[in-house]
This record gives C-alpha cells, structure tokens and sequence, in this order.
C-alpha cells in the first residue's frame, strides 16, 4: 500500500511542477544570470556611477535590474541589456539617465514615472504639424513641439530656455509652436489668433517675441500696435486675425493638445514624447533630455555652442523696440 502511495505522490508532484512551468510569466526565461545580490552594487560599462552615495548606488542598482529595456524585442532588465550589449541602441543611454534621476535625489516611484515617459514604446505618440510654424532645419533629427498660451506667465518663463536649447542644439533640433489660449486668460484666444495672422504674412516669429514681451499688454489696440511696427498689412493682418479660418487653426491646436492629455501650458512634446512636468523640470532635465536624443538618433555627441547674450536673443531685441 505505501508503495502506491509513494508512487502517487511523485506523479503528483510532477504534474504539479509541469504546471509551473507552463504557467511561468514570459520574461522569467530570461532571468539576468549575473543580477546583483541584495545590497551589492550593479557595475555597468558605460555607466559611471563612482560619484554616488552607498545609498544612491543601491538604488540604482535595484532601477537597473528591475526595469525592462526600452526595446520591445529584448524582454530582459536594462542591466542584462547593457553587460550582454543586447541589441537595442537605447539601453545604456537608459541606464545613465537613470542613473540621474537618481543623482536629482528623485524617489522610486519618480524616477519610474520619468523612465516611462521617456523610455517607453507605448509614450510616443504621432503629432500633426501641419502648416505649425517652426524654428531650425525642417529634417532635423528632434523635433521639439510646444503648446503655450501667450498669456500665460509659466510659457513666458520657458521661453529664454527653449530658444537657448534651439542655438545650442543646430541644427539637429527645431521648435514648433502650437496654440492653447487658455479660458481663464481674457486676451490669450486674441493674442493665438494676432501670432495667426502674422504668420499668414510670413512674421510668426517677430509677432512672437512681441507677444511674449507683452504679456501684460494683450489688448486689441497693443495687437495693432504690434503688428505696425513689424510692417504687415494692417488691413490683412486684422481680417486674418477675426476670420474663422482663423478661429479653427487655434481650435485644432487647442483639441489636438487635449488629446495628448494637457494639464497645463507650456505642454512640451519631444519626437513624440511628453516633457511632462509631473516627471521633469524645464532647467533640470531639457539640455539632458535633447543631448541624449541627438546621440540615440545621430550616433555623435554634438558639440554644444555657447548661449547667445541675452541681449541677442530674438526675445530681447523685440522686447526692446516695443517699449
């Protein structure tokens, strides 16, 4: 009797160790066979990490074995991507931007959250530029789209800043502007329709810097003002400006803007991807960001050119002569 019973408990257990490997999750497969033990740091070639705290170095090492590499073809940790040189361009870049996140004193779940948006497949998202104006070379490699509204005291801050990444990144980078006046600023639909209706005559740009160089002086007549001195039309300028046509040019930004879930101006999209500011400051993380992008995209580390004084900036040069 107890050899029947021994024989049953070994086919059960068997059929109970065939049931696990049936049901194994897909990525268990591909276990990283040299993963850090608790508490001893991951080194990576590539990745220098000498500059980090005890503390900032295990939580690295626990960002780089956890998390899964940017490609989709590749289901392992970004640490087994990097020290097997798997084949997927953006692993190292993904570990060395963890890497700082981790550096900005960034919690876990912060720097999970910033992982996603900018490593993530699914994040990038398809933008109609359209007749969008546009600064820098239209093949650039990045593409830097943003969403202001000229009334809005967060977009005018960011403007010094995007307009320095665009010197300092040529000619791999270019800036698309895309209105979103929001409700609650009472000239913001008036001053999209005024940057409009330069551009209908080839002064986007000018009327631009006017507009942000003003931000407090919106008004109709200011409109009027502004589009004198820059020497357009005036009677164009103003039917372009109340036209319906428009009206829907400012409207399809607006939507468009909703869709890629907007929570607030400047919205910033790079190559497809959200800025978003829940994940990434402006100061912080943008000459990061843009640097990492030109070398995944281009192979080379760019060179980066000087800032322009700021009294040579487009901005400044029309803030002066409006006054």
């Amino acid at each position: 009797m107890s050899h029947w019973r021994a024989k049953t408990a070994i086919l059960a257990l068997s059929v109970l160790n065939l049931n696990v490997m049936c049901n194994r999750a897909p990525a268990e497969g591909t276990k990283d066979p040299q993963a850090a033990e608790p508490g001893r740091p991951v080194k990576l070639a590539g990745v220098d990490s000498s500059a980090l705290t005890a503390r900032e170095q295990e939580q690295w090492s626990d960002h780089v074995s956890e998390l899964l590499a940017p490609c989709a073809d590749q289901p392992v940790s970004l640490a087994q991507c990097v020290r097997e040189k798997r084949h997927c361009d953006a692993c190292l870049p993904a570990a060395n931007f963890l890497l700082n996140q981790v550096k900005q004193g960034k919690s876990k779940t912060q720097v999970e959250t910033a992982f996603r948006f900018r490593f993530a497949p699914e994040e990038v998202k398809p933008i109609d530029l359209g007749n969008a104006p546009f600064e820098g070379p239209a093949d650039a490699a990045v593409t830097v789209v943003e969403w202001a509204d000229f009334e809005c005291p967060f977009c005018g801050a960011a403007q010094p800043k995007l307009k320095e990444e665009l010197e300092k990144f040529k000619p791999n980078v270019r800036l698309v502007f895309k209105n979103y006046p929001l409700a609650s600023h009472q000239y913001a639909e008036l001053a999209a329709r005024a940057g409009v209706a330069a551009q209908n005559q080839g002064k986007f740009w000018e009327m631009h810097a006017k507009l942000f160089a003003n931000q407090q002086a919106l008004e109709r007549k200011n409109l009027l003002r502004f589009a004198h001195e820059l020497g357009l039309d005036e009677k164009k300028f103003v039917a372009d400006m109340d036209s319906e046509a428009t009206a829907d040019v400012v409207a399809k930004d607006r939507k468009e803007a909703e869709k890629l879930g907007l929570k607030g101006t400047p919205l910033i999209i790079i190559n497809g991807r959200r800025f978003e500011i829940e994940a990434f400051n402006l100061e912080e993380d943008l000459d990061d960001w843009l640097k990492l992008e030109v070398r995944m995209l281009t192979g080379t580390d760019v060179a980066e050119k000087a800032a322009p004084a700021a009294s040579a900036t487009p901005s400044s040069q029309a803030a002066a002569g409006s006054k």
